[in-house]
């Protein structure tokens, strides 16, 4: 083959893969669900006695459903006994005897002193709004140890049995402390509510809970309550609200699934080619190739908006949501991404992240359990305020959708 002075050019490619550091992850996705508790423990209703003379047994059953891994509420329905009393004291009642012919005569009587005690039964159906600070302050994780939580609500306190007789200790010591007002057959000022038969009277309750997770499924729980109701519940005039303090421990049994997983692949390493050309001298021009310019076609994309503090779907945003799915239907080869920001004008960094994933979760549940989109073809990220993709801090609020 005869050698010409024409050296052909070549090209040599070297490609220089750059990987992430970063690993897949895989995070916990709330599921809502029921539970039930049963609590047993002790009662001190608020009185003037000795401490240990106003402790009673008390009981609670509860149902309540966890909508959120925040917000959750219940019907608790806590029964059993309260307490009251009056201490007195040695007293002197001075008297006269006799008549005006015979003469009067001064006379004295010491009454000793003692506790009169009594105590009645109830039963207190109540509704309250719970809030898990833990997952609040610092993120949810179902496999957390211990969870710390608040709650108040209100209900209806069923009470009955005070005009028992075997409820009353020391009742003599009325008559005999109050000797007029007793005898005349109206009620002391001490005890000047003292009611019978069944009363039903309306009760605001607060309270705090913590829980140690045994299992999903099982936690064994604390909690103490304090809970207020009109003046007459204890059968004496104070003028002011009668109160009753619960401490209690249980177990509670969450039904059903709490949670489920997925996971959020780890970035694509990001390729880049470097070129390396070899220049050599011709004779002459190498003949010109033309390439085909190939247009690139434009992933679709929505980007839905939420308002400021909220992760809902708002029905003005709803049909872009739509619209996604039926791109993906229309395509089944197609995933989609959906990354969820916060604006870092409002709230701060902790509080913008959360937002940020609730958001991008409501767009992923809409899918998945609305429009039946396969989970795998979903992609969920979420950047809290340290990227804002656009220029109006409120256009910010945002999950945008990207499929292709």
């Amino acid at each position: 083959m005869k050698i010409k002075n024409v050296f052909l050019s070549c090209l040599m490619l070297c490609g220089v893969l750059t990987a992430s550091a970063q690993e897949a992850k895989t995070e916990y996705v709330h599921n809502p669900y029921w539970y039930i508790q049963l609590q047993g423990g002790a009662q001190y209703t608020l009185g003037e006695i000795a401490f240990k003379d106003l402790i009673s047994p008390n009981v609670q059953v509860t149902v309540g459903r966890q909508f959120t891994p925040v917000f959750g509420a219940r019907l608790a329905v806590n029964a059993w006994q309260s307490r009251a009393g009056i201490d007195f004291t040695d007293e002197t009642f001075v008297g006269i005897t006799g008549n005006a012919t015979t003469g009067y005569t001064p006379t004295a009587a010491t009454v000793p002193g003692g506790t009169t005690k009594w105590k009645w039964m109830y039963v207190a159906p109540g509704i309250d709004l719970t809030f898990n600070l833990s997952n609040l302050f610092c993120g949810y994780n179902p496999n957390r140890i211990f969870n710390f939580s608040v709650f108040a609500g209100a209900g209806a306190n069923i009470a009955w049995g005070m005009d028992k007789d075997s409820n009353w200790e020391n009742a003599e010591l009325l008559a005999a402390h109050f000797p007029v007002s007793y005898v005349a057959g109206t009620n002391p000022e001490n005890i000047a509510y003292a009611w019978d038969g069944t009363k039903v009277r309306m009760f605001g309750r607060a309270g705090v809970a913590a829980d140690f997770k045994v299992s999903d499924a099982v936690s064994l729980g604390l909690e103490v309550n304090a809970n207020t109701l009109s003046d007459r519940y204890n059968g004496k005039k104070a003028s002011n609200w009668d109160w009753y303090f619960n401490a209690l421990a249980g177990v509670k049994i969450n039904l059903g699934q709490t949670y489920t997983t997925r996971t959020i692949e780890a970035p694509k390493p990001v390729e880049r080619v470097v070129e390396k050309v070899i220049e050599r001298v011709v004779e002459k021009p190498a003949p010109v190739v033309t390439q085909a310019v190939v247009e690139k076609k434009e992933p679709f994309r929505r980007d839905v908006f939420f308002q400021i503090n909220k992760t809902a779907i708002a029905k003005s945003e709803a049909g872009k949501v739509q619209e996604v799915a039926e791109y993906l239907n229309a395509n089944p080869n197609a995933k989609v991404e959906v990354t969820g920001y916060a604006d870092i004008g409002t709230g701060n960094p902790t509080i913008n992240k959360r937002l940020s994933k609730l958001r991008a979760e409501s767009v992923f549940n809409a899918l998945t359990k609305q429009y039946k989109i396969d989970a795998s073809r979903i992609k969920v990220d979420y950047k809290g305020d340290t990227i804002q993709p656009f220029a109006k801090e409120a256009d910010n609020r945002v999950a945008i959708c990207i499929a292709e």
